[in-house]
């Protein structure tokens, strides 16, 4: 229980050198090509899977927005490896780092807003300020809109760290409170690893949805600007 509670989500380092880019690199050896005529089961679940969420969420794209399918799926399969790893012992999730979602999410949301003020400048420009907007609320509106449309890529960073974090810091708190009570009361600590492990399904399933939220809004802010 003297174990500093954010000591987890420390940057990881070997020999004094931090090997973050290697545990981001790792996901990728989870997703092998497929080199065989016919494919095996967890190869053509992975493709299924892979299928069926692309044709979903590319569904209300035009050719344009649909020219990036190949990215929205790496970033998908990405975030949602990366927090399915995180979730094993000992393991570093890189998702719990601000400045990593940070340099996920500015990129993938001015790519989308430079394609809307190249391809549609007056649709893009008309969102700043709403149609019948009185003369004199013109330029408060401007503000809000353009400090609005700028907190876009900031949400989805903060939003995917903080959910990933919570789960963190809750688990290791069960998980250190149902370590302690196993001396004190055994009944109790029963208790509490039922709801460590019910948590535990719980962050499974938010590790997979959390990766799904944020390549849907940035696919939505791809439909605004397409």
């Amino acid at each position: 229980m003297n174990e500093n509670l954010f000591a987890s989500f420390a940057t990881p380092t070997m020999m004094g050198l931090p090997i973050v880019i290697l545990i981001i690199m790792f996901p990728s050896i989870l997703f092998p090509s497929p080199n065989r005529l016919i494919n095996n089961r967890l190869i053509s679940i992975q493709q299924w899977l892979v299928q069926l969420t692309s044709k979903q969420m590319m569904a209300i794209h035009n050719n344009k927005g649909q020219t990036w399918t190949l990215m929205l799926m790496s970033l998908i399969l990405f975030i949602g490896s990366t927090n399915l790893l995180g979730l094993l012992p000992h393991s570093f999730t890189p998702t719990t780092q601000l400045s990593m979602n940070l340099g996920m999410a500015i990129p993938l949301w001015a790519g989308t807003v430079f394609m809307g003020f190249r391809h549609k400048t007056k649709a893009a420009l008309a969102h700043f300020l709403p149609q019948g907007t009185p003369i004199f609320l013109i330029p408060m509106l401007v503000i809000i809109e353009t400090i609005s449309l700028f907190i876009q890529p900031v949400a989805l960073a903060v939003r995917l760290t903080a959910n990933i974090t919570a789960g963190h810091l809750l688990m290791h708190l069960i998980g250190g409170t149902t370590l302690a009570l196993m001396s004190i009361s055994p009944s109790t600590a029963l208790i509490t690893f039922i709801i460590l492990i019910l948590l535990t399904i719980l962050e499974f399933a938010v590790a997979m949805i959390q990766a799904y939220v944020f390549t849907l809004l940035v696919s939505l802010y791809l439909h605004d600007n397409t």
